[in-house]
């Protein structure tokens, strides 16, 4: 397939002696300073809101009034003795903030601190919320960013006005603080070396460990033909392309909640493609290199090694956005060897992308751009902050196995998707003419999950609106990751399922909601069904031919 022709990464123009521009020069030292986060940006956003406050004198009273209810209920709170019955405190902490749920947090002075805290979080909020003028996308930023820096003053964070960590430290005599510093002291050491904390999973052995074989390589990925099963298996094989954030495993786990095991359980043939983790060698590789070299180049393999006249196709996250741009490609070009289409917790159209958009704008784009031309490439501890930041009252850490991106490909993914919203206008090209997700006519399962801040469910379900294709789709608990990784008998998972017709009318996704039928367990059940009932009757495995080596690889394996 021919280069896209979509935008590459542009150099800046060289100064006479051919050094870098003073300008990229400045820019590049910035992004060092702030962890690749854009000061203008950052600066415009709170001037924006500023300036639209100053000028909104029943705003202001609001404000003035909300605050003097505050100090009132919570003076007399505390003057009741900060009575633990829910119905005497002042507010409630949201439904998922457990930053408060021990029971030392209902007595004084705890109470007290927790309460004087939530109300003026709480009052925060309404300051940068609805302020009339300001911009939707500085309102969402400026709103976000207040909570993250209120998160930082939670007495919750701080050892003297925390009633666990002060209990923890009496019973441990102060060896638990020591422990912390410790910590603290090697996360420091980590972030100013540049390092990314390595993953106590040893790869093909607690992970990744599906027997199977590398069966194709190219410059950027290999891609991983699993052992069969069962005696037999279906004519139509699987190809999954995951994100290249991260690494594949992420649905190859233990052997209790690997997709791979399960699916190769059900009777079919797997296929997996293990992206390389690219240097700085390979940063003019875009995103028609990503296409031609991953799912184009995976398709010719299967088809050709397995003799399938069709295959079924699976993305996850990035790895689906690359999917239908393939199948796009393929439907517009009478390419017809897709038997179906699955999108797990993947975007088509960036118009509404979630929190992860507070950080993509044109100056953090630009600013990236200067960072990746001194390197060639995107680190993954650069990427880290923003991902904490959005997670960061849910004590979760963005997975330390993410790989690193190249200059050009990370550059056209950003403006063509996050920027321009080019795939879902019609606007995207590849081999030099513009593809349609409209041309997609085959079955198309998509999987949205409820907590996602990556691909927010009700984005993910816009799949319906771009494609001519019967949808079946699934909401289900959990975040981006776990709710994708919902293997059968884990605990407290549930989820709904619909299936609209290309014929059928539109819903929204609050209208799908309401209609779709709720079920209790894993979703992946229902999928494995699905996929049955579109799949031939089951033949003898195809053979593994000519493997270049053991699974999980080797790329997956480079640092």
């Amino acid at each position: 397939m021919k280069d896209m022709t979509v935008g590459a990464l542009q150099d800046s123009p060289s100064s006479e002696n051919g050094s870098e521009p003073s300008d990229r020069v400045l820019r590049q030292h910035l992004a060092q300073l702030t962890r690749g986060t854009s000061p203008v940006s950052m600066i415009s956003m709170m001037q924006d809101w500023a300036l639209h406050l100053a000028c909104a004198p029943d705003k202001q009273m609001a404000l003035v009034k909300q605050a003097h209810a505050n100090w009132a209920s919570w003076l007399s709170f505390v003057a009741n003795g900060c009575p633990p019955e829910p119905d005497a405190q002042p507010i409630a902490p949201q439904r998922r903030d457990r930053r408060f749920v021990h029971e030392s947090w209902s007595k004084p002075p705890y109470a007290a601190m927790a309460q004087a805290f939530l109300l003026a979080e709480d009052f925060v909020d309404q300051a940068t919320s609805n302020v009339p003028g300001l911009s939707p996308a500085h309102d969402r930023s400026m709103t976000f960013v207040m909570r993250q820096i209120m998160d930082m003053m939670a007495p919750s964070n701080f050892p003297l006005t925390n009633p666990e960590v002060t209990g923890r430290t009496i019973e441990e005599h102060g060896a638990n603080l020591m422990r912390g510093g410790a910590r603290f002291l090697r996360d420091m050491h980590h972030a100013a070396e540049g390092e990314v904390p390595q993953s106590n999973h040893h790869v093909g052995q607690d992970v990744a460990t599906t027997p199977g074989k590398v069966v194709l390589r190219t410059h950027l990925m290999e891609l991983i033909q699993y052992e069969p099963a069962t005696p037999s298996v279906h004519p139509e094989p699987i190809l999954i392309v995951p994100a290249w954030i991260m690494k594949y495993y992420i649905l190859d786990l233990s052997a209790h909640n690997s997709m791979v095991r399960y699916l190769t359980e059900q009777g079919f043939t797997v296929f997996m493609i293990s992206w390389r983790n690219p240097d700085a060698e390979d940063k003019s590789l875009g995103m028609a290199d990503y296409l031609d070299q991953g799912p184009m180049a995976a398709l010719e393999h299967i088809t050709a090694a397995t003799a399938a006249p069709k295959v079924h196709t699976v993305g996850y996250c990035l790895g689906g956005t690359l999917l239908s741009i393939a199948a796009a490609a393929m439907a517009r070009d009478g390419d017809d060897r897709l038997a179906s289409m699955t999108l797990l917790a993947a975007q088509t159209d960036f118009s509404e992308p979630g929190e992860l958009s507070l950080f993509i704008n044109e100056s953090k784009v630009s600013i990236l751009e200067d960072v990746m031309a001194a390197q060639g490439y995107l680190e993954a501890n650069q990427m880290t902050s923003a991902f904490q930041m959005m997670r960061s009252n849910d004590l979760m850490a963005w997975n330390a196995d993410s790989t690193r991106m190249p200059a050009r490909m990370h550059s056209e993914y950003l403006r063509h998707m996050f920027l321009k919203n080019d795939l879902a206008a019609g606007r995207y090209e590849v081999a030099g003419h513009t593809i349609s997700l409209r041309d997609i006519r085959v079955p198309v399962f998509g999987v949205g999950t409820e907590t996602d801040h990556i691909a927010p469910w009700a984005s993910v379900f816009k799949v319906h609106n771009l494609t001519r294709a019967d949808v079946t789709f699934v909401l289900t608990n959990g975040g981006h990751n776990a709710g994708v990784v919902s293997e059968p008998g884990h605990k407290r998972r549930h989820f709904q399922i619909h299936t609209t017709r290309d014929e059928d009318v539109t819903l929204s996704p609050q209208d799908w909601r309401d209609v779709a039928q709720h079920e209790d367990g894993s979703w992946w059940p229902a999928w494995a069904a699905w996929l049955w009932a579109l799949s031939g009757k089951p033949v003898e495995p195809p053979q593994i031919a000519r493997p270049l080596a053991d699974a999980p690889g080797t790329y997956v394996r480079m640092e």
